[in-house]
């Protein structure tokens, strides 16, 4: 038994957005934020405070996390690992937590920074962007090496040495390609957590379908290092090319699988009875379809048809089910309109708007605040460009101000 815990830091909202042909409206992103607090989520990647279309949102998120809405969900922003994005990150926003970035692979500094960079270049940057993270209150600071799987290990060890002298309070290991697999990336980590002494946060991508075990194995490699670790994950799996780490498969593995199951590991907050809500919230934002076989809140994840299978899981449903529907959130019925059905658009009038949240039991005190959610509303299904859900006209209704702020953007 060890006192070391396993956090999961959600990249859904940084990671997850910068997926091909895909997008999420800054109302999603937070509403994503919502859920992933009620689901104990340790922290949220949300976003990218040097990119001006954010900082609206940004700002909006952190003053819901100053109002306790979003609490205690740490709320983290990506940069670069140069000083000038901390400078901008700061004068942009009112970030506390960043992870800085920077690629380490020989791969990526001669064929990426075709010569821009050096090693050294490398370390020293990202040393005088740490140093000025801190200087600038930054509470918590992140180091990422992208392409750390492909990274010689005696220069990874060194970067992470010096940015753990500057300051840095985890090492973000990115297998960027999904290049590793379960055994190497298993030896790598450790090798990296016992020499540095330092938290490890795994970022892995599913190139070659391995994000999910090769999360778990660097987190166990962590673990037995004697540091915390902490596992990036999306939504359903969502992420570039072939997508990241899924949030359900990994949550699910860490409390069911063998090697996980009996050594108490996950962050104590954790609450799966949230995942199927947040898993069909973000099929439905994203318009990604979750797969059939998706484990948790696929459609099958819980479906019989042969019949031994079906035989053995009427008489114990542990003959064929690893965990219980139930443990998802699954299983409660879901109201489906069959007759005539209200609801509300960037056309809506008064009347059909009121009896829309006459059924959400939201009451307004006059007609002007009604006006006043109306005229959100309309501009909520414009931004989102989709039909707006219960969970958002509630959000709407009940933070305004805040919403406001989601939906303006200035050029």
């Amino acid at each position: 038994m060890t006192d070391n815990k396993i956090y999961i830091i959600d990249v859904t909202n940084r990671d997850g957005v910068q997926t091909s042909r895909i997008c999420l409206s800054k109302l999603e992103k937070t509403m994503i934020n919502l859920y992933l607090n009620e689901m104990g989520i340790y922290q949220s990647e949300l976003g990218f405070p040097v990119t001006h279309h954010e900082t609206n949102y940004i700002n909006a998120n952190l003053e819901l996390a100053g109002m306790g809405v979003l609490h205690p969900i740490i709320l983290e922003g990506w940069i670069r690992a140069i000083p000038q994005d901390v400078e901008d990150a700061i004068k942009l926003t009112k970030i506390e937590h960043l992870n800085l970035s920077i690629s380490t692979s020989e791969q990526m500094i001669k064929g990426k920074f075709k010569g821009k960079f050096s090693e050294e270049d490398i370390i020293r940057t990202m040393a005088e962007a740490a140093d000025l993270a801190k200087r600038k209150g930054i509470r918590t600071i992140g180091v990422n090496a992208e392409d750390a799987s492909r990274t010689d290990m005696n220069y990874l060890l060194k970067f992470a040495s010096v940015a753990k002298e500057h300051g840095a309070d985890r090492i973000r290991y990115c297998d960027t390609l999904g290049f590793d697999n379960p055994f190497t990336i298993y030896d790598r980590v450790k090798t990296l957590a016992n020499e540095v002494k330092i938290p490890i946060e795994l970022h892995c991508h599913n190139d070659l379908g391995m994000a999910v075990a090769n999360s778990l194995a660097g987190a166990i490699a962590a673990i037995h290092a004697g540091v915390d670790a902490y596992i990036n994950t999306t939504v359903n799996g969502v992420g570039e090319r072939a997508g990241n780490a899924d949030l359900v498969s990994v949550l699910l593995a860490i409390k069911h699988s063998s090697t996980f199951k009996d050594e108490n590991l996950l962050d104590d907050r954790i609450n799966l009875l949230k995942t199927w809500k947040i898993a069909k919230y973000v099929s439905y934002a994203f318009n990604i379809p979750i797969p059939i076989n998706q484990p948790g809140v696929g459609a099958n994840a819980f479906a019989h048809e042969s019949g031994i299978h079906a035989d053995g899981a009427l008489k114990d449903r542990k003959n064929y089910e690893l965990y219980d529907f139930e443990e998802l959130g699954r299983g409660e019925p879901e109201i489906i309109e069959t007759g005539r059905n209200i609801t509300v658009g960037e056309y809506s009038g008064i009347k059909g708007f009121r009896n829309v949240y006459e059924k959400l039991q939201v009451e307004f005190h006059d007609e002007e605040e009604a006006n006043k959610i109306l005229e959100l509303v309309r501009h909520a299904n414009v931004h989102n460009q989709k039909p707006v859900v219960e969970d958002e006209l509630k959000f709407i209704a009940q933070y305004p101000d805040i919403a406001r702020k989601l939906f303006t953007m200035s050029p």
